[in-house]
């Protein structure tokens, strides 16, 4: 799904939801939606603020929060360090590796995975709608001691 797909879809469906669509939300959401990578909330601020230099901190937070909450994007928390979100993007369903250390995130697919999501269900009769799989470890770089601190 391209930058502007994900964009559109996530305006969407606030807008179906009825949230109102703010341009500090759509800043949000457009800084989200141009990147592949996973961002911290003061990450996001420093993107977004090159698109709307007027959207605060707090902001962010409210919105990153409203996204996790419809399902629009992923938050991830490795041990106690600042969670980084990313949008959601359906037809990319992917899992995490994530450096415990560092806070590295990896994203990875796994056809054996979605076997067993399909297979659970046609044990269990459980209509599955979504799953969260995250690995917690240490990356190679902190690991052998490369990591540049």
């Amino acid at each position: 799904m391209t930058a502007p797909a994900v964009q559109r879809r996530a305006l969407r469906v606030l807008r179906q939801r009825g949230y109102k669509m703010t341009p500090q939300r759509r800043a949000v959401v457009r800084a989200l939606s141009q990147t592949t990578s996973h961002l911290t909330p003061a990450q996001l601020h420093a993107a977004v603020r090159e698109i709307a230099p007027d959207v605060g901190l707090v902001t962010i937070y409210r919105t990153l929060r409203l996204l996790v909450e419809l399902g629009l994007a992923c938050e991830i928390s490795a041990d106690a360090r600042q969670p980084t979100y990313l949008l959601s993007r359906p037809a990319e369903h992917h899992h995490h590796l994530i450096c415990s250390k560092c806070g590295h995130v990896v994203d990875f697919t796994s056809e054996a995975i979605e076997r067993l999501g399909r297979r659970l269900a046609a044990e269990t009769g459980y209509t599955i709608q979504n799953h969260v799989l995250e690995f917690v470890g240490t990356c190679p770089l902190c690991r052998d001691g490369r990591r540049p601190r």
